[in-house]
């Protein structure tokens, strides 16, 4: 029974971790964007599941454009 415990309680342990590094950088993207783009550009500010939203997109925006060999 350890023996199929321990490699599930490994994987549930790295998409935690996984899991809450995504959710930080929602919090980075939203302190950094309420803090610079309403005094630069004049734009109104996010909540953190916008931030977290605008992050999304981004991945799903770039990714393939940045990894992409040729």
């Amino acid at each position: 029974m350890n023996k199929i415990l321990k490699p599930v309680a490994y994987f549930l342990g790295v998409i935690a971790v996984i899991a809450f590094f995504g959710l930080l950088n929602g919090l980075f993207v939203t302190l950094l964007w309420n803090w610079l783009v309403p005094t630069i550009f004049g734009l109104g500010t996010i909540t953190y599941f916008q931030g977290w939203g605008l992050c999304v997109l981004c991945a799903f925006l770039f990714k393939n454009s940045i990894t992409k060999k040729d």
